[in-house]
């Protein structure tokens, strides 16, 4: 909240902005990007219920000449790649300066891209290691974007019903995700299924129950062995 108010104070401050309306989630987002047209869109990565690139492949598809730029404290390839190629004209950190966010939002208002250091040595690197001609697809990689919204949303701990509600679905229908998912991913529980959905940065700092202990999961570079152990565990 604290972050928001600041980015709110600097916008306003800002001649000519205007801020048409704020958001919590990714289906919030596409919903005021069909109700108001915005000339920008600012968006995290980090959302319930929708993460921010799946809304970016969304928006994307459905108003072509939106401009979009995401403000993460994702620096890693994989959020970078998805990003570009979910359509996104910018990617900047939050832990840029003020005078570098406001460059980047006036470039991409202005029909070019913006994209940080940090992203733009990840594109380079993707680019000269040949990952569009790529290798064979991850696990990760073969999920569709309803499977990776389903994901999330168990991973957030909502009942068949409830994400078959979210997502406009038939409960019969979320089961039938739940079972590719496992199927894809070789997982076997629905807390395995979470441990992978943190690592992978769809929800973040959740706790898992397992067995009347919880884990607190706070940084996903200690998820490496979680999902195996969580397997072990309820195998």
């Amino acid at each position: 909240m604290i972050v928001r108010e600041g980015l709110r104070a600097l916008l306003l401050a800002k001649s000519g902005y205007q801020i048409v309306a704020e958001v919590e989630n990714g289906c919030e987002l596409i919903d005021a990007a069909t109700r108001l047209s915005p000339d920008l869109i600012l968006t995290d990565l980090s959302m319930p219920r929708m993460n921010g690139i799946e809304a970016i492949k969304e928006i994307r598809r459905r108003f072509p000449q939106l401009k979009i730029l995401v403000l993460t404290v994702h620096a890693d390839d994989a959020y970078i790649h998805a990003c570009v190629s979910g359509g996104a004209n910018g990617y900047i950190m939050k832990d840029a300066s003020s005078p570098e966010l406001l460059a980047a939002i006036d470039s991409v208002l202005n029909g070019k891209t913006y994209f940080c250091s940090a992203a733009t040595e990840q594109i380079i690197s993707l680019y000269l290691h040949g990952a569009k001609a790529g290798s064979p697809a991850s696990p990760w990689d073969s999920l569709t974007s309803r499977e990776r919204q389903t994901l999330k949303l168990i991973a957030e701990g909502n009942t068949n019903k409830q994400i078959a509600y979210y997502l406009n679905i038939s409960a019969k229908t979320v089961e039938k995700h739940r079972a590719k998912l496992m199927k894809k991913l070789c997982l076997h529980s629905a807390a395995a299924l979470t441990a992978f959905a943190v690592k992978k940065g769809l929800v973040e700092n959740m706790s898992i129950g397992i067995l009347g202990a919880f884990v607190t999961l706070m940084n996903a570079e200690l998820l490496d062995n979680v999902t195996d152990i969580i397997e072990n565990i309820c195998a």
